[in-house]
């Protein structure tokens, strides 16, 4: 028996999201109801709603969910109603990538969580007035008041945390968490630089004050975000006004270039200036998300002495794992993932977009 929510709706590339009674399916044996509580808004739900990324559209967007369990298919282990959850990616669960703890990098990624909107067998699970609309984005869509998600994007959670504070470590906060944890592992005394202070990258510089690194510089164009990443762990910033030289200003506060990078703007000019401001055996990461076919000028001869580039998909994150260490550490007062957060009813999710475009707010999560 179908189910009837409230959901933003974005009918076509560029057009605004609607909020619109539509029809969830019956729940397969492997997905699990949601009564959603919060949800994140992230510049990858931009960037689908603009055009910009492979979805089917009309459709319902949303990967950065949490909630109640309502109900459970037959095939759940994982979750029972009333249980507390916060909505990830989703994998396979059985490929090499999925069995080695690499989910993010599974042979289905693309298909199950960005650009397919619909189950393997064809169907969506959410439909208006007959017809299908794309779902089951990031294997939830949850901006509504109910999703169908897939049981392997379920986190169980127990924690006294409010729901806006958990649902960004869904995407955004465990990507730039991962970023440092999972691919920089950051050494006794070494430099790290973050370019863009928005979610991602702030919650890199949260996750680097964690580690041994000594110095930690953020790069951003945006003075009161600088503030905060000063008060978040960073040691160093840099507004990139126009003329200033940021890889000269970096090799000057590191003593010859970074140790590592990491570039959270999904521009390609910023990567290419996070490679120029490494030294010999530098690490880049890459994990903001530009257009398909986007490209980056990188000298090759100067990547020889070491450097690397290396791209990276939601932190690299195992979610079983990774999404409960960093709430814990939030409970603790050690990863403060309040200071991004600004809150918004679901009906005013148009203002959160434009907000989180024009850089009013770092953080959106709006609430049903």
């Amino acid at each position: 028996m179908s189910t009837t929510t409230t959901a933003a709706v974005v009918e076509t590339p560029g057009g605004e999201f609607v909020l619109q009674q539509v029809e969830l399916s019956d729940l397969r044996p492997n997905e699990v109801l949601v009564d959603i509580k919060a949800a994140g808004l992230c510049h990858t739900d931009l960037s689908v709603a603009s055009g910009g990324l492979p979805f089917p559209l009309p459709g319902v967007l949303g990967h950065e969910g949490a909630g109640v369990v309502a109900a459970v298919g037959s095939a759940v282990t994982r979750v029972v109603p009333g249980d507390h959850v916060v909505l990830s990616f989703t994998s396979c669960g059985h490929c090499a990538n999925c069995r080695d703890g690499h989910p993010a990098y599974c042979d289905t990624w693309l298909s199950d969580n960005l650009i397919g909107g619909k189950r393997a067998d064809g169907s969506s699970p959410i439909e208006r007035d007959g017809t299908q609309l794309g779902g089951r984005f990031f294997g939830q869509s949850s901006f509504a008041h109910q999703s169908v998600a897939d049981e392997r994007s379920v986190v169980k959670l127990k924690t006294l945390l409010p729901w806006e504070q958990v649902a960004p470590v869904a995407c955004g906060v465990q990507t730039g968490a991962g970023a440092v944890w999972n691919a920089i592992k950051p050494a006794a005394g070494s430099s790290l630089v973050v370019f863009g202070a928005g979610t991602v990258g702030l919650s890199a510089i949260m996750a680097a004050a964690l580690t041994p690194a000594t110095t930690i510089i953020a790069v951003d164009r945006v003075g009161s975000r600088l503030e905060l990443a000063l008060e978040v762990g960073a040691t160093h910033t840099i507004q990139a006004d126009p003329g200033i030289d940021v890889p000269a200003r970096i090799q000057e506060l590191t003593g010859g270039g970074a140790h590592a990078a990491i570039e959270a703007t999904g521009s390609t000019a910023v990567l290419e200036q996070a490679v120029a401001s490494t030294r010999a055996r530098g690490h880049v990461v890459a994990v903001g998300a530009p257009p398909f076919g986007a490209t980056a000028a990188i000298d090759v001869n100067f990547i020889m002495p070491g450097r690397r580039v290396e791209g990276l998909t939601l932190g690299d994150s195992e979610i079983q794992t990774l999404i409960p260490a960093i709430i814990a550490l939030a409970e603790a007062g050690r990863f403060p993932v309040d200071r991004l957060v600004k809150t918004y009813p679901l009906t005013d999710i148009n203002r959160a977009v434009d907000d989180t475009r024009n850089g009013t707010a770092i953080k959106a999560v709006l609430i049903p």
